[in-house]
This record gives structure tokens, C-alpha cells and sequence, in this order.
């Protein structure tokens, strides 16, 4: 039996919304979900301040009780993700600590070029796709293939779809040119919900992969495996740059003193 997911829940400050948001994908056999923490940088910053990337609330804190999943006996898995809107190369930190508090990492590039560092360089999960306009760019399948090569997944969202009928243009175009030049693979469809009326069941987001251009097959792992992949290398990617954060403060951290130079040393020296 399928597991499905949708790891693109938004975030909001109203617990109600919240718990309404995941007692319906509950309802709808979404065992794993994703809350989705946006954020975006509004100017060129080396060193963007603690504070200014959201932290994640722990689950206890957004309801009170997990629900049950339907036709499961186990209640929802629920995550907790970033995303950044990368509209500037310095709004992306490698090896950020702060990033380390997500369970999943994504950008949102606003350009060819940053598509092409985020598919090619950025050390992340997941590249979302703009479904609200019309893509500044053409996809070219060489930064594509590299992110596929890297396990990075490429996600489109479907609730603005929902919401308006230009932006359902938008979806579908963007979509369409996007499993053209992927050729299907790596791609993981998710709601961006912000209300419980913006979900949709597993079949009925399959059946949009397949307007989308996606195959059969394809729409199916699209929130089912796929999204699967995109934890594993999530994993793989904090147990990486968490080795390569530890030795980075190990190597800045103040090396001790050799042993004739210490103060006890140096006392012996003048008695």
C-alpha cells in the first residue's frame, strides 16, 4: 500500500487553521506532511541575522492531539520545512545553522542563473517552481539533469490553481514545460495549502500530474515515493553538513596551548 505525502503545508500563526490543515490531510490518507516556513529576503545580505529566518514551532505547540490517518492505525508524521525565495545569490547561506532546524530545506530561485546554482551548487532538497506568474526563463536540461544527478527534487504546487484561473494557467503552463525538460523524474506534486478546502486526495492530485504532462507512473511517485526520496536525501544531507559544520567549529575553536606554555608551566618555570 502507497504511503502518501505532500511535504508543502503552509505555515500559519492561527491554530485553528493548522489543525484543520492537518486533520484534513489526515482525512484525505496523507500520512507525512510537511509545514512549510516561507521565507524571503527583501535585500542583499551576506550575513542574514539569526532572528530574521523563522524558527519552527514544535508540533505541540500548533494542536493539541495528531489525528489518526485514514485507513491507518497511526496518527500523521508531521515535518517541519524552509523556504527560501532566492532572488539574489547572497540570500542563500551554505551550511547555515539555522537551516538546521528543518527537516526539509528548499529555495524558490526568481532567475536562470539562481536556477541553475540551485540545480548545479545549493546543498538543498527540494526546487519549487513558480506557479503564480510566468517563468522569467526557459528550463534547459543540463542544470536539470545535474540536480537529478544530486537527488534534488522539483516541486509543483497546485492550490493556486484552486485559487484563480490565471494562475491555472500559470500552473499548468510552468508544470507542463518543467516534465517536458525533466522527462518526469524527480518531480513531487504538493498543495502549498493554506486552508483545509485547498487539499486534495492523493487520486485527484495524481490525476492533475497527468494534465500536468506527467506519466501514469510518474504522478503516482509524484506524492508517494518520490517525496519519499526527497526525505532520504534530506538525511543524508544533515548528516553530511552537520560532520562538515562540526569540523568547521572544531577547526575555528581556539587550539590549546602546548604544554610548556601553559600557566601551570610557566609558574614552574619561574619557581
Amino acid at each position: 500500500m502507497a504511503v502518501f505525502m505532500d511535504l508543502n503545508l503552509m505555515f500559519s500563526a492561527d491554530r485553528t487553521r493548522i489543525s484543520k490543515l492537518l486533520e484534513t490531510a489526515a482525512h484525505l490518507g496523507f500520512s507525512t506532511v510537511a509545514i512549510n516556513y516561507m521565507f524571503e529576503p527583501t535585500a542583499k545580505q551576506k550575513q542574514l541575522p539569526l532572528q530574521e529566518i523563522p524558527v519552527p514551532k514544535p508540533i505541540n505547540e500548533l494542536i493539541d492531539q495528531l489525528p489518526v490517518v485514514q485507513g491507518r492505525s497511526r496518527p500523521i508524521r508531521v515535518l517541519n520545512r524552509l523556504t527560501v525565495v532566492v532572488s539574489d545569490p547572497s540570500h542563500y547561506r551554505p551550511n547555515a545553522p539555522e537551516y538546521r532546524r528543518f527537516d526539509l530545506l528548499a529555495v524558490q530561485p526568481t532567475s536562470e542563473k539562481l536556477f541553475h546554482a540551485a540545480c548545479m551548487l545549493y546543498d538543498i532538497d527540494i526546487i519549487c517552481i513558480s506557479v503564480t506568474e510566468k517563468l522569467p526563463f526557459f528550463f534547459k536540461r543540463a542544470p536539470i539533469n545535474g540536480a537529478i544527478d544530486r537527488g534534488v527534487m522539483f516541486e509543483v504546487s497546485y492550490s493556486a490553481a484552486i485559487r484563480d484561473s490565471t494562475m491555472r494557467r500559470y500552473t499548468i503552463a510552468n508544470a507542463a514545460s518543467l516534465t517536458d525538460s525533466c522527462k518526469g523524474k524527480n518531480v513531487i506534486l504538493s498543495s502549498a495549502a493554506e486552508k483545509a478546502l485547498e487539499l486534495r486526495g492523493p487520486y485527484d492530485i495524481t490525476n492533475l500530474g497527468l494534465l500536468f504532462g506527467l506519466s501514469d507512473g510518474d504522478a503516482k511517485e509524484a506524492v508517494s515515493s518520490t517525496c519519499r526520496a526527497a526525505l532520504l536525501h534530506a538525511e543524508t544531507r544533515k548528516t553530511a553538513s552537520g560532520i562538515v559544520y562540526t569540523a568547521r567549529s572544531q577547526q575555528e575553536a581556539p587550539s590549546d596551548p602546548p604544554e610548556g606554555d601553559t600557566p601551570a608551566a610557566k609558574r614552574v618555570k619561574t619557581t
